[in-house]
């Protein structure tokens, strides 16, 4: 999945203890020039004894209730041992994300109302940092 994945504790220029095999180091390179790039807002997971299927589309009112219809437009399909992989990668990924930027709040109403608290001020007050009265100007 990364850079550098099955390097072996040893650091350059050390040799490994006597009568262990110096482990090789995998360096894996991504041609992402022909990719293209997709929004998904939504994701279904299935799976078979074999494979993992993840079905990706875009849900256009994912606030709504009642019955929702999502057209899935990208479906990747993989064994256990990359979905597994693809797991540890997310959940570090989001480790960092939140150790930087805060928990990412699952719960739409949550997310919601803590987002109406912090835009909404009491009432009666006027913008921060203004000093002074609304009346006429002193010469």
């Amino acid at each position: 999945m990364s850079s550098g994945e099955g390097a072996g504790p040893e650091k350059e220029g050390q040799a490994a203890p006597q009568g262990q095999p110096q482990q090789a180091t995998t360096e894996v390179v991504v041609d992402d020039s022909n990719t293209l790039p997709s929004y998904s807002n939504f994701c279904r997971v299935t799976a078979t004894p074999e494979e993992v299927i993840l079905d990706f589309g875009l849900n256009p009112q994912p606030f709504a209730t009642g019955r929702q219809e999502v057209k899935a437009n990208q479906r990747l399909v993989m064994n256990f041992f990359t979905a597994k992989r693809l797991l540890t990668a997310l959940g570090m990924t989001i480790q960092r994300h939140e150790a930087t930027f805060g928990a990412v709040e699952l719960d739409v109403r949550r997310r919601a109302g803590a987002f109406q608290a912090q835009t909404q001020r009491p009432q009666g007050t006027g913008p921060q940092g203004v000093v002074g009265s609304p009346g006429p100007a002193s010469e």
